[in-house]
């Protein structure tokens, strides 16, 4: 981008020196800000984009729907953020009639509030559509977190040029389809680059693993019954959905049926989202054979932030879906194997449909295969077992790694704008182009 803010523009925003006109007493004129957030992800990323524009104005007011975290940054959400966030296309359609009604709400309370700007947060079906009712309306509008037209769908980019003046990216691979269609677009970075706890890169790996141990009841248990004898550690993480656990989660623990047989010092531990998703991992183990469940343990800790990532820390490999994670361990340095099954039809449609020749986010992030990826057929329990075998080797893991470390650098130096002074700057850009 070649215009940006002046210094001055910058000083009268973060001063708010805009007066009411024709007024005897010069006051200031409050900013009112529109935002949505139709899931807890979002609820994340809005409070952060929240946090840090209230840093720069204490006048401004927020008008949307969001979660509680949002709430606490002063948002008075018009309705619970719960009834945006529904997924699945048999869950959308009956829930339409209500979704509807939803949106017309929020734009009567947008209208009353006579917003400045909105920023929809992700799930882009329904904020676009909020969007492209405000854009004509002079509301400047931007979209947190792009559709992912850069691995399918190119042909919506028109509808979000229509419905938004700026988007903000996450990964800087998905810069390259705003700029062939000329539409302003920023890489802010995934909120990890900013919440990854740095500390777990600084401390050797061996206190990773007894700081963990330390403070949960079960990896006591289980490390006690062992002493010492254990080789390397890995983590397996098959999924947050059951879908996805029951799908994965067979594919892997053949693996490491096999795997134990090769190194019966080898430890697994796999660390889960909440307890429900412990009892259902925990269902699919229990029908395996005494030798591979004393080899696992399946740990659920609410008592520490960001446990999964934890554990990721303290082990020496990870065994996992497809996903976010694959990005967290990428940024806590440990190599991986990423495996993944759909259903055939849906796995079909998507190959047909997909550009990108990856799923891992290291491996699109890189645009070369760094980590394996273990796809449909491929997530056999003799090819995992061969993967997983060949990583700890010394060679093949110090290289992996340092492709790791190298994407990661890369990553970071792509994203270092902030969400809040990068819609700022674009909102004087295009004023500025206005008048």
């Amino acid at each position: 981008m070649t215009d940006y803010a002046t210094p001055d523009q910058y000083h009268n925003f973060i001063d708010q020196t805009e007066t009411e006109p024709q007024g005897a007493e010069l006051q200031t004129v409050p900013l009112v800000i529109g935002i949505v957030a139709g899931e807890v992800s979002g609820d994340s990323l809005g409070a952060d984009f929240m946090q840090q524009m209230n840093n720069l104005r204490d006048d401004i007011v927020w008008v949307g729907v969001g979660g509680t975290k949002m709430q606490a940054q002063g948002l008075q959400s018009i309705f619970p953020l719960e009834r945006l966030a529904v997924m699945g296309l048999v869950e959308v359609m009956a829930q339409l009639p209500d979704l509807l009604k939803a949106r017309r709400e929020l734009l009567s309370a947008f209208k009353a509030a006579d917003i400045d700007w909105f920023i929809g947060i992700d799930a882009p079906d329904f904020n676009l559509r909020v969007a492209k009712k405000l854009k004509p309306q002079g509301v400047f509008c931007v979209q947190y977190v792009s559709p992912s037209i850069w691995a399918w769908r190119e042909s919506r980019i028109h509808n979000i040029k229509a419905a938004t003046d700026l988007v903000l990216c996450l990964f800087p691979f998905e810069l390259s389809v705003y700029e062939r269609h000329n539409h302003p677009a920023i890489c802010v970075g995934h909120p990890l680059l900013r919440t990854i706890d740095q500390t777990l890169l600084e401390t050797p790996i061996n206190q990773r693993r007894s700081e963990l141990v330390w403070h949960n009841d079960g990896l006591q248990q289980f490390f006690i019954e062992r002493f010492d004898d254990v080789s390397q550690l890995i983590c397996v993480m098959p999924g947050s959905r059951r879908g996805e656990i029951t799908a994965i989660l067979p594919l892997m623990l053949d693996g490491i049926q096999k795997l134990i047989l090769l190194d019966p010092k080898l430890c697994f531990i796999i660390p889960t989202v909440d307890q429900n998703h412990q009892y259902i991992v925990q269902d699919v183990i229990d029908q395996r054979s005494e030798q591979l469940r004393a080899a696992i343990v399946v740990v659920y800790d609410d008592s520490q932030p960001a446990f999964s990532q934890q554990a990721m820390a303290a082990s020496d490999i990870v065994m996992l879906a497809s996903g976010t994670a694959t990005l967290e361990a990428m940024l806590l340095e440990r190599p991986m194997v990423v495996v993944y099954q759909l259903n055939t039809l849906t796995y079909q449609i998507a190959k047909r449909l997909v550009k990108v020749p990856y799923v891992a986010l290291p491996n699109i992030l890189a645009d070369t295969a760094i980590v394996p990826e273990l796809i449909q057929e491929q997530a056999s329990g003799d090819n995992i077992c061969r993967t997983v075998m060949r990583l700890l080797q010394p060679r093949a893991y110090a290289e992996q790694l340092k492709d790791l470390v190298a994407t990661k650098h890369l990553l970071q130096q792509q994203s270092n704008h902030d969400p809040a002074n990068s819609v700022i700057e674009q909102w004087f850009i295009q004023a500025k182009h206005r008048v």
